[in-house]
């Protein structure tokens, strides 16, 4: 396993979860460009994206949340390994159905529901509108 800059227990960790998988490293293959977003010179400069593949799968993931190479290279092993998991373990994995509730969650409302939504609004208006305090007049 290659030298990460993270700390010894990280890289064990990585390493075991890779192990129980099957994946080794002679079936990986790496590729570095250079990244897109933010990250100035360093990044306009330096190839830090990594793509990795896996010949025996074929999954290929891509990482460039860091500005370093060796940060980007432990964080696309780490994405493999969670892109090989979850197709063992099928489309019922909790990351998946994490993802589609937010996708939900995130999807535009239809015409129907927002009438809906606007109606029920105003009939609690109305009711707050009843329960105004009623001014009184002086008592005679």
């Amino acid at each position: 396993m290659p030298h990460f800059p993270i700390s010894a227990e990280k890289a064990n960790a990585l390493a075991v979860r890779l192990q129980k998988l099957g994946i080794r490293e002679e079936d990986l293959e790496e590729h570095f460009v250079r990244s897109r977003g933010s990250g100035g010179q360093n990044v306009n400069k330096a190839a830090t994206c990594v793509i990795l593949t896996h010949r025996a799968s074929g999954v290929s993931v891509r990482c460039e949340s860091e500005r370093s190479q060796g940060l980007n290279r432990f964080f696309a092993r780490r994405r493999l390994a969670e892109k090989l998991e979850e197709r063992i373990s099928g489309a019922a994995s909790e990351h998946r159905q994490e993802i589609e509730k937010i996708r939900r969650k995130k999807r535009k409302r239809s015409r129907r529901a927002k009438e809906k939504m606007l109606e029920k609004k105003r009939r609690r208006a109305d009711v707050k509108k009843g329960r105004k305090t009623v001014p009184r007049g002086d008592a005679v």
